[in-house]
């Protein structure tokens, strides 16, 4: 019987998971910020609420990660989020 040498689904075409490294973290944080400065933004100057949405989602995410994605915070996790990207608002605006 021929040994089956397929490479199971979930892993197929990914990399790796990778440790993460703060200077990489930072240089990767500097980019989506320029990204950021150069999106389009409402009439009101206001960001469109999908992309605030998707931002507090990702500052979340950053977050579990810096505590070991440990159970049970996810709630303060998207609260802390939640708060940091309206204090980067705030201070984009002025």
């Amino acid at each position: 019987m021929p040994k089956n040498t397929a490479t199971p689904a979930a892993t197929r075409g990914r990399p790796e998971p990778q440790q993460s490294h703060p200077a990489r973290t930072m240089a990767s944080a500097k980019m989506a910020a320029r990204k950021r400065r150069a999106e389009p933004q409402t009439a009101s100057g206001q960001m469109a609420p999908e992309r605030r949405q998707q931002l507090i989602a990702q500052a979340a995410y950053f977050i579990a990660e810096r505590r070991g994605f440990a159970p049970g915070n996810e709630l303060e996790d998207w609260l802390q989020a939640e708060a940091e990207i309206e204090a980067w608002m705030k201070a984009a605006l002025q």
